[in-house]
């Protein structure tokens, strides 16, 4: 199948996604609109993904696909020869009937695309023990601190040294606290403009807290930073 035969199978399936949802949700009031990343979004995540040029990602977090489909579309648009996303979700099955999964396999990503149906404070230590080396990582798993925090740890041996980690959710405190520490300590710097042009929601859904991007993009440094112990500071 040529390129752009992939990349319209892609779309076709993401736009029934976003205009109908999927053909499973989980018995919860709305839970495909408050889990999923929104369309907007989803583009502006591909179209990242495509300026950079990536040809491998992990993906924290998989539920209805909507980010994972435009992860796809990056890869089958940029067309390296060995794309590779590495998506690892421990309820896809469990909780989610594999909804998620078989979307993509409807895309016809699943050539590409490995589930890891674990704990990502399992699956990332092992990836890292396999020498896996990545462009970029999508973050939407567990929302807790230190699970971010450990997410992000592993994460960071992971991705190539200039590479992409985009956070999702970056409106709630614990997963911006997280980064903060990333940010202040290891040289990580926010590219602004990413998801300017995205929704947006209050800092820990406050209405008088500052309106900010729901996704965070953020640019590794061009080496592993390790500072000393003695230089830590508050964050």
């Amino acid at each position: 199948m040529r390129s752009d035969e992939r990349k319209a199978r892609v779309r076709k399936v993401r736009r029934r996604l976003a205009q109908s949802g999927p053909p499973w949700t989980r018995d919860h009031e709305r839970d495909f609109e408050t889990v999923t990343l929104p369309e907007r979004d989803c583009d502006l995540l591909r179209d990242l993904l495509i300026s950079d040029r990536v040809e491998a990602v992990v993906e924290v977090g998989l539920a209805y696909a909507s980010s994972a489909l435009a992860i796809g579309e990056a890869l089958v648009t940029v067309n390296p020869p060995q794309p590779r996303h590495i998506i690892v979700d421990p309820f896809q099955d469990r909780a989610y009937s594999n909804v998620g999964w078989d979307l993509l396999c409807a895309a016809g990503l699943d050539s590409t695309a490995r589930l890891l149906r674990e704990w990502s404070s399992i699956a990332l230590p092992e990836l890292v023990s396999e020498g896996l080396l990545v462009d970029a990582a999508f973050v939407d798993g567990s929302h807790r601190f230190h699970e971010v925090f450990v997410d992000l740890y592993f994460l960071r041996k992971i991705v190539r040294p200039g590479g992409l980690i985009v956070m999702d959710d970056d409106w709630t405190p614990s997963v911006r606290t997280a980064v903060r520490y990333y940010e202040k300590h290891l040289g990580w710097t926010v590219i602004p403009d990413a998801f300017a042009d995205g929704t947006r929601r209050h800092v820990g859904d406050d209405p008088a807290a500052e309106l900010v991007p729901r996704c965070r993009a953020i640019r590794l440094p061009e080496s592993l930073v390790e500072p000393p112990f003695e230089q830590f500071h508050p964050f």
